[in-house]
This record gives C-alpha cells, structure tokens and sequence, in this order.
C-alpha cells in the first residue's frame, strides 16, 4: 500500500508521540503533579477530619501509609491552599521536617517532606481554607429544602489537592479510610462505605477497600435521607427530592445488571446516587459506590437518565481502568460514552441509542469548528494549561466514535470479548493512550489507522454513520417551520405530544441561525417552550430567546442562570449572551447575581468569558 504524504506524517508524528509518551511515563514526569510516585507512593490514605460551617473549613489530620519504591528520602505532595500544621511520623512519633514550595496558578504548592529510614507511615495536620475550589459550603436557604447548611467537594480533575494533601495524579492509586466529625443534625457520606440514616454523635466511619485516584476521593454533607432502589443500589437526597429521585431512578438494577452483562461483575460492592443542590457543576461525577448527581435531570419522566448509565459506566471506564494523565483522558469518557450507549440500547432499545448517538455527532461536529486543531486530536496536549481545558466533546464523543468504529470493523461479538478482556486485565491500574494502543494492535487488530483518529485533527473519514429516522422527521418539522408551516399543523403532522426530550433537542438545534421574535412567539404559543421543566430543553430553548432577543423569554433566562449551576448549561449560555454588547450587559447583571452560589469549577469558566475580576477582600 502507498501512503500519501499526509497518511505518511501521521504515522510519523504518531511514531514520535508513543516514543516521547514512554519515555515520559518511565520518568514519571507528571505535567499536573509535583508528585513523583515512581520513587514513593502513597499507598492508603486516613482522614480523620471535623466539618465546621461556621468557618467553612475542614481540619484535621491525614495519614499516609508510603510505598518506598525507591533509595528516595524525599516525599513530595500535592497542596493548594492548605495550612499545615505539622507532620509526624507514625514510627516514633517525631516531628518531620518539611517546605511548601513556591504557589503556581493552577497547581498549588508543592508539599516535600523529609523521610527518615524506616519511616513508612506519616500523619499530616492541616486544615482547608475558606473558598477551597473543591469544597462548596452551602448556607440553608442555597439547599432545596433550606433548613439545614450543605457541603460537597468536586476533586476532578486537580482539586483534591484543595482538601487534602495527596498525590494529585490519575497515574497513583490507593486504598483510604476515612472519620468525619460533622453537626448531629446532619448525615455525612463519602465516596465508600456509606451509612443509611443519620447517628446521634455525628461521627461517621468510611472505608474504601479498592485502590482509587485522588480525584475520586468525594465527601457530601448535609440534611440527607436514604431509600433503596434494590439489593445493592439506592438514593441520597434531601428529604423533599428523595421520591420523586427514586421514582426517576427506577432502572438502575436494570442499568447494573446489562452492565454486567456485557462487561464483566461490577467490582464495587454497592452503586448509590447522591443528589446534591442544584449548584453542583456538573451532570454527574462517578465517584466510587456514589454517583454524585445533578437535579436537573429529574425530568419526570425518565428521558434524562442516560446520565445514571453514563455515570455506571465509569465504574469499568475511569474508576477501574484509568487515564495516567490528563492527556488521556478520553480513556475514561470516550470508553464511558460507548459503554453508556450500550447500555441505553439494550434496555430502551436501538432506536433510542442511536437518537443519542445521532445528539453526539452533531454537537461534535459543531464543537471541532470551534477548537484549536490541536486540541481535536484524542490525545490530548495539556501541558501549562488546566485539565479542565480537556473536558470537551472531543474526549467524550470522539473517543466513543473511535470505539464505534471499531465494532463496526471488527464486529460487535469480537469486540465485545475485547473489552471485557481489557477491563478484566487492567482492573485497577492507570493506562496511557500508548498502552492502550499496543494492547488493540495485539488484541483486536493492527491493520486499522489508529493516528487519524488519535493523533490527527477532525473526525476521519472512517467515522461510523448515525442513522435515526426518528431525528430526520424531527429535522424536515423544523424545516417546514422555517418555511412558513404552522406550529399547530406541526404538532399534528409529526405528533409531537410523543417527542422525548431527544427529539426536542434536535428540533431546536436544528434552527442553526437565529430566529425572530415572532417566529419564537408561534413557537412557544403552541409549544409553550419558557414554561418546560426540563433542563436540557429549557437550555436549547435558552440559546434561541437570547439569540432572537425573545423578550418574553428573557424572566426565564435569568431564572434558569441562578436556580442552577451546571456548567454544561451555563457557559454556552453566556456566551451566547457575550457576543452582543446587549446580551454582554444582561450577563454580568445576572452574573453578579447568581455567581455566589455557583460552584468554583462554574465561576472559574465564567469569570474567563465575561472576563469578571473578583474582588480581593
């Protein structure tokens, strides 16, 4: 075969990149850490940790059981923001000597500590600061039912570092127990072994027997109540959210079980969800035996919980095999997505998966035009930059599209064996994408070109093809909108009491320009679109009020930007508000706001699109 000249210099820059990888991973030179864990490891970590909402601080201790890999006397962690006190070690008892190193943006303070012979085992006194990015400490009336205080840590990606003094890197796994004091009023849980109600002293015990990054260690704190789903799986929430949480969740064993199905036995005893306050960042974080998740996606009716299997996957795809670095990280999310896809299908059936599917490729495509080239390769190049930089869909949607074709080339029977057998191997360890790689050439097959999809920009011209009827009818509705049909003719013709709310979002993304304010009156006339109690069409529905300067739909707007805080909606909200000097003023009105009760992780994207100056107290 004759490769062009292009087709040649992947293979080359691919060749380059393995190379610089390996050398890298050896060295254990860790781009988002000033740990050096090919030298000494942590091992299993113990919090022993008070929860105080008066002073927003958690204080305490955190001992540390080292693996001395190497002749090293050096021990280095990852800090940002935190007090120490002092540092101890557990073999005598005395006091080690220790320096925090010079604070840089993003990274914090490296923690070095000077290790004695013998010394295996270390304990670190120290307390979290106020504003710690990963903690968010909420006052009653930020909770749904305002009674009680709430507290909830994001760690991914870098953040732990902001609670606890730890090797803040994927590429170190560990084991950890946990004792946290909180107010008896309260219930506290972690991502462990969890307690089911509520003591009378406000001491509660946790333990993680399987090893786990520093990213998945998560602590939740707050009026919480607990009620089972099944043998093994249940909800936390506060008291006035917990049916109505439990009901949306009724799958969840049905989830468990086709995961098992197709993937192997879920390795972590339990699977509970948590749901936190609406200003949690995110849809879902998978923090092992608890899912901690967003209420913008009860929906009442079920269509919103692809997030649960999104979130179970994770279980196989992150939790049990593991990006080494940042760069990799569409081993977790691409791997998760197919697997949530998987999942999806064989209980809602194809049709519906490949409605999702169908969602991907479009905001997929939509987002390569935005990016860097660069930055659409699958592996990815973070180096000075935060790791958050990474989470877009490329890591996400192209990284599924990549396994996706895969199963289309090989078959889905081959490939299935193949994942499992990946899974089975690697339980528990952390992968490069060159691993990986070496692994599919000797496993799977070696003759399919892996660097247009990894090293290249764009999507190849391999990609698989979506095809859902169900969205091309939803699509020629929204053209004959365009052309003048009546939204009453379109309700009728096409049925749309029957749409989910994946057809919704097609309908609405369909309008690629913006629409006019009378074309949105008819629409929202028929549809009543501003009153929807769904989140992710409320968002698409958001985007075209701002775009067609929908006045009616401007309350709406601003009440949808301060009741939530998740950022999937918020920063394509407010960018689409930034593009307009207009729109510009009406963002940081509602920013100055709703920005207090945004998580950091929020503020931090959208302090950089409205460009907002904190002030300094």
């Amino acid at each position: 075969m004759i490769l062009n000249k292009w087709a040649k210099l992947r293979v080359v820059v691919g060749a380059v990149l393995v190379l610089w990888m390996m050398v890298s991973v050896e060295a254990q030179e860790l781009p988002h850490s000033c740990a050096r864990p090919d030298q000494i490891a942590i091992e299993h970590l113990h919090l022993d940790l008070k929860v105080d909402f008066e002073s927003q601080k958690l204080s305490g201790s955190a001992t540390m059981k080292l693996d001395r890999r190497k002749a090293a006397d050096m021990l280095y962690l990852d800090t940002n923001g935190l007090k120490i006190f002092k540092i101890q070690s557990q073999l005598n008892g005395k006091e080690l000597k220790w320096s925090l190193g010079e604070y840089k943006s993003n990274l914090g303070s490296c923690l070095s500590v000077e290790l004695a012979d013998g010394v295996d085992e270390i304990t670190v006194y120290y307390e979290s600061q106020p504003g710690a990015e990963a903690v968010q400490w909420l006052t009653p009336e930020q909770t749904t039912d305002k009674k009680h205080p709430f507290l909830f840590t994001q760690s991914q990606a870098i953040l732990a570092r902001t609670w606890v003094p730890c090797q803040d890197t994927p590429a170190v796994r560990m084991t950890y127990s946990a004792k946290i004091q909180v107010p008896p009023e309260l219930l506290a849980v972690m991502s462990a072994s969890n307690p089911q109600k509520k003591n009378k002293t406000g001491v509660y015990e946790f333990e993680m027997k399987q090893p786990i990054p520093a990213y998945l260690l998560a602590l939740a704190v707050g009026d919480l109540k607990f009620l089972k789903l099944g043998p093994r799986s249940g909800v936390y929430a506060e008291p006035s959210v917990l049916k109505k949480a439990v009901w949306e969740l009724a799958d969840t064993e049905k989830m468990i079980s086709a995961a098992e199905s197709l993937y192997g036995a879920y390795r972590w005893d339990r699977y509970d969800v948590i749901f936190l306050p609406s200003s949690f960042p995110f849809g879902g974080m998978e923090n092992p035996r608890l899912t901690f998740a967003t209420p913008t996606i009860l929906a009442g009716d079920r269509s919103l919980v692809a997030l649960i299997a999104h979130e179970l996957a994770h279980s196989w795809s992150g939790n049990l095999v593991t990006n080494a670095t940042w760069d990799d990280f569409w081993l977790n999310e691409g791997f998760t997505v197919y697997f949530e896809q998987r999942i999806m299908e064989s209980i809602y059936g194809r049709e519906y998966s490949e409605m999702l599917a169908r969602l991907s490729l479009d905001g997929l495509l939509a987002e390569i035009k935005e990016l860097e080239a660069r930055d659409t390769w699958l592996k990815l190049d973070l180096r000075g930059r935060n790791p958050d930089d990474g989470m877009t869909s490329i890591a996400y949607d192209k990284g599924y599209f990549f396994l996706r074709m895969l199963e289309e080339k090989v078959g889905r029977k081959k490939f299935d064996l193949f994942l499992k057998s990946y899974f089975k191997k690697f339980a528990f360890q952390s992968m490069t994408t060159e691993r990986f790689l070496s692994y599919l050439k000797e496993n799977l097959d070696n003759k399919i070109d892996f660097n247009a999809w990894v090293y290249s920009p764009g999507l190849p011209a391999d990609a698989p093809v979506v095809e859902t009827k169900a969205l091309d009818r939803v699509g020629q509705a929204a053209q004959l909108f365009l052309e003048g049909a009546a939204p009453s003719v379109l309700a009728a013709d096409f049925k749309t009491d029957q749409w989910t709310t994946h057809h919704w979002n097609h309908f609405l993304r369909s309008f690629k320009n913006d629409l006019s304010p009378a074309q949105m009156k008819r629409l929202d006339g028929q549809f009543k679109l501003t009153q929807s109690g769904n989140s992710e069409i409320t968002h698409d529905w958001m985007i075209l009020v701002i775009g067609s300067g929908y006045q009616a739909g401007m309350p709406r707007l601003e009440e949808f930007l301060t009741e939530q805080g998740r950022r999937k909606f918020l920063q394509p909200l407010y960018e689409k508000m930034a593009t307009t000097p207009e729109g510009l003023e009406r963002a940081n009105r509602i920013y100055a706001k709703a920005r207090p009760g945004y998580h950091a992780v929020s503020r931090q994207t959208i302090d950089q699109i409205l460009n907002y100056q904190p002030t300094k107290n």
